[in-house]
This record gives structure tokens, sequence and C-alpha cells, in this order.
């Protein structure tokens, strides 16, 4: 075989320079997508309760707008009940509580234990301001096996991998489409026991029985295989590669399985809860601690990504059957004569 037969090698100087190019080129969006939103995480527009008097709430809401502006959502309620209320449905991450008791802060540390840590810190602060100090009471609380929800947290990127590895492993190895799918699913079932197995069973991180939270996962991680293996259909491994970079270096750091999505940056908490690992991530703790309460966002949009993934698969099909060659039907032979 002939040298002009091998594709030519790209100069020695321009392939040494590349090498570094790329390499910071892939930190840069690498540490940009990790490192910047957890540095920029704080709270904003975290919803609040404040049960009391009138006149105390607005005091409670005007001493945490001074002492942390555009930190708060306060919303006032009625009393402690619709305080507590607020929390178990999760729409609130804690509340304030000012009655003939004195002040008192609610807290529910199994919906984030760093958001239930920061609102610790203000009312020691607002304590400190009034010289009255505030009792904390955690209504919710984080299992006892992981308070710090450190589990939980680490589970974002396998979270996030295992959607990615379920489709690149099934678009490579299985043949057929009806079988690609099949095998999606078959995959996420078996990252679902797994996970469930390693922070429930053995870890105590989550407290949903066995079967909820390998449903849950599997739904997460069957989100994401099934639009990748869509979109490796339609535009082949770039498809696959820029369906994995979106999962990995989105939605994982935007999941806010850390803390909570309202510490998150501007309005990335909310595009991280429209992305598979956050809305699982979500679905998780509403299964595990609050009855399911608050979970309808992350299950419509699971199932919104999960039919996106079989349309995807659906176009794909449509546009093999319309690429396909039309065999001739052969003309039937004219009768010879005896």
């Amino acid at each position: 075989m002939s040298a002009s037969a091998h594709p030519a090698a790209p100069p020695p100087a321009r392939a040494a320079l590349a090498v570094p190019v790329a390499v910071a080129v892939l930190l840069t969006v690498v540490l940009a997508a990790f490192a910047w939103f957890a540095v920029r995480s704080a709270p904003h527009d975290l919803p609040l309760a404040v049960a009391g008097p009138a006149t105390a709430a607005a005091q409670v809401t005007a001493a945490l707008d001074t002492a942390s502006p555009g930190a708060f959502d306060v919303r006032p309620v009625d009393d402690e009940a619709a305080a507590r209320s607020a929390i178990e449905e999760r729409e609130v991450y804690g509340a304030v509580v000012i009655d003939a008791a004195g002040p008192r802060l609610l807290v529910a540390s199994a919906a984030s234990p760093t958001v239930a840590n920061t609102l610790r810190q203000v009312a020691a602060g607002l304590g400190a301001a009034t010289g009255t100090p505030v009792t904390v009471e955690d209504v919710v609380p984080a299992p006892a096996a992981d308070l710090r929800g450190a589990g939980l947290a680490a589970a974002a990127l396998p979270l996030a991998l295992g959607g990615v590895v379920t489709a690149a492993l099934t678009s490579r190895l299985v043949r057929g489409r009806l079988r690609q799918v099949a095998t999606a699913l078959a995959g996420a079932v078996a990252g679902g026991m797994v996970t469930a197995t390693v922070l429930g069973t053995w870890l105590g991180s989550v407290e949903a029985s066995w079967w909820t939270t390998t449903g849950v996962v599997a739904f997460g991680i069957a989100a994401t295989a099934l639009v990748l293996l869509g979109l490796s259909d339609l535009l082949g491994t770039p498809g696959l590669a820029l369906g994995a970079a979106t999962t990995v270096l989105l939605g994982n750091p935007l999941s806010g399985l850390a803390g909570a999505p309202e510490l998150l940056p501007g309005a990335w908490g909310a595009v991280g809860q429209w992305l598979p690992p956050g809305a699982t991530g979500t679905l998780l703790r509403a299964t595990s601690w609050f009855d399911g309460a608050g979970a309808g966002h992350a299950l419509l949009v699971l199932a919104v990504w999960c039919t996106a993934g079989l349309l995807l698969v659906g176009a794909g099909a449509a546009r093999a059957s319309r690429g396909r060659p039309v065999t001739p039907v052969p003309a039937e032979r004219e009768a010879v004569p005896a």
C-alpha cells in the first residue's frame, strides 16, 4: 500500500500546540461548570414563612432584608400550624414563629442540611440583634445515619453518569431500536437497584422504601438515556457527546443536591430543575421525607424527557426508513406458449 493511502499527519508544531489549547479549553469549561456554581452559591429568594402578629412579622421581615438583602422570600402565614404545614408540603424551607413563648425557628434539614444551617445562623443573628435567644426545632430532620446529607450530595454525579453510560453502551453494543430502548430501560432499573441498595440500605442517606428509591432513580436514568439514544441515532457520536456534556457539565452542578436550587446564582437553580439530575434529586427528597409533597414538577420533567427520548428514537427510525433503498418487484414473466 502506498504512503499516499494513509491520511496525512498534522505537522509536529501544530500538534504540539493543539494539545495544550485543548486541555486549556476543557479545563475552562469544567471549572466554570463546577467551581463557579460552588463559589457563587448563596441564598436567593429562599422561601421562608413567618408566623405571628402582623407587627412582629413585619419587624422580622425588615431585619432579614437588612441582614441579607434578596436572600429570602418571606411568606406570612397565620400561625405555627400553618408554618409547619408549609414546611411539610415543601412550600418553604423553614419558618420563624413569634408567639407568647418567644421567637422560634422551624427548619427541615431533610429538605437541605445546608439551608437548615444557614437558617440557624440567621436565627442566631436575630437573637443577638433583639437580645432574645431564638430556639430552633428541626421539623423534618435529616437521617441519623447521614445528618450532613453527604450521600445524596455525592449521588449527583453518579446519577448523571448513569444515563450517559447506559446510552453510550446501548448505542454501541445493541442493534435494533426496540432492543435499544428495552436495554436502556433495563439498565436504568439496574442503576436504580444499585442506588437504592447503596444510598438506602447500606448508607442510610435516603429513607424511602427500596422499591420507591429504585423507581425514582430508574426514572431519572431512563430520562437521560432515552434522549441520548435518540440524539445518537439522529446525529451519531456528536449527538451523544453533546447530550453527555449537557448532562454532566450542567445537569450535575445545577442539580441542587449539594444544597438547594435557591442557593445557585441567578436563574441557574430553576434551569437545573428542568434537567434529569435535578428533577431526580428533588423526587428523591420528596419521596424520602415528605410523603411525595412537591414531587409534581419533578415527575413532569422526567416524563417530558422520557417522551422526548422516545420521539427522537422514532424520528431516527423514520429517517432510516426513508433512506432505505426500495427493492424493485420483478414483473411477472410472460407465459410461454406451449
